[in-house]
């Protein structure tokens, strides 16, 4: 499974006209292309940040519709007054859900980097520790971990119930991310905190 996020810092009084238009015109227009599995939307209201990120059944399936959604991005970059856009794609190399989010569910990213010749020892050491320990994080609801393995670069994505449970879990979550990149080897590049807006993105179980 692969996976293709855009990023881009917009105006916080656009945020709602921007979720309407990638739930409404961008998410249909993108699932009715080849090879897409489904969309998510992150964003935060204060500072204006959003991540739109759309699954794809392969490489060449997300390869074959970057012409097609640039038009599209475009658009949603304009209806946010958006500016410093950036395009990432990646594996999915982890996505493993407990509970359905609901619509107060929020999330914390963590970007990521390390040696890619260690990319194999580090997703072994994750499936095996830190996916049972954030299982039993109250209020915890679901993980995804994107790849680069040419650049060592990865984004984990950790959803949960609301924004309470996710404040709550601020502390232990910094424990684990020291611990486990101290051990790996990694540097944290950023870590944000967000509301998700639109939660479709739909890859199966890959824990």
């Amino acid at each position: 499974m692969y996976a293709r996020s855009t990023s881009l810092t917009g105006d916080p009084q656009r945020m709602d006209e921007g979720i309407r238009v990638v739930r409404d015109e961008i998410m249909p227009a993108v699932q009715g292309m080849p090879g897409c599995i489904g969309l998510s939307m992150l964003v935060d209201r204060e500072s204006g940040r959003c991540i739109v990120t759309t699954s794809w059944d392969s490489a060449e399936s997300m390869a074959a519709t970057a012409d097609g959604v640039r038009a599209m991005r475009q658009n949603a970059m304009d209806v946010m007054g958006g500016r410093d856009m950036t395009v990432d794609e990646w594996e999915v190399a982890a996505m493993h859900r407990l509970h359905t989010p609901g619509d107060d569910a929020c999330a914390r990213v963590t970007w990521s980097r390390g040696d890619p010749a260690g990319m194999e020892g580090m997703l072994d050491d994750f499936r095996m520790t830190m996916i049972p320990e954030m299982e039993d994080v109250p209020g915890f609801c679901s993980l995804s971990l994107m790849v680069d393995r040419n650049t060592g670069r990865g984004s984990l994505t950790v959803v949960y119930r609301d924004r309470q449970a996710m404040d709550e879990s601020r502390a232990g979550a910094t424990a684990r991310r020291e611990r486990f990149t101290g051990q790996m080897g990694m540097e944290v590049m950023d870590v944000a905190e967000f509301e998700l807006a639109i939660h479709h993105l739909r890859v199966p179980e890959m824990a």
